[in-house]
């Protein structure tokens, strides 16, 4: 089953010098790993805010949870979900 997150960074809580070098570093090899195991599908930066889109391949939305808690980002509290969305085929593909 697929899923959609979105999120934000919590830049009204946290200034721009919290978000570390490492931190970030850190953040993106954790990305690196989830796309390498298949659950992490896609992400995208937001344009419009601090944050990303991500699709993910998983069987349920507890999975989702437990994969995003092993960002460090999540992990320090910097991050904010706005949505976890699952995600249904297009019926308009179907004869």
């Amino acid at each position: 089953m697929q899923f959609l997150t979105i999120s934000r960074r919590r830049t009204t809580e946290f200034p721009p010098e919290a978000f570390t070098p490492d931190l970030l570093a850190r953040e993106g090899q954790r990305v690196r790993q989830l796309y390498a195991s298949g659950i992490l599908r896609q992400i995208w930066k937001r344009g419009d805010t601090p944050g990303a889109v991500i699709l993910w391949e998983v069987p349920s939305e507890a999975e989702v949870r437990a994969a995003l808690a092993t960002l460090p980002i999540v992990q320090a509290g910097m991050l904010e979900l706005q949505a976890l969305i699952p995600l249904e085929p297009y019926p308009g593909f179907t004869s």
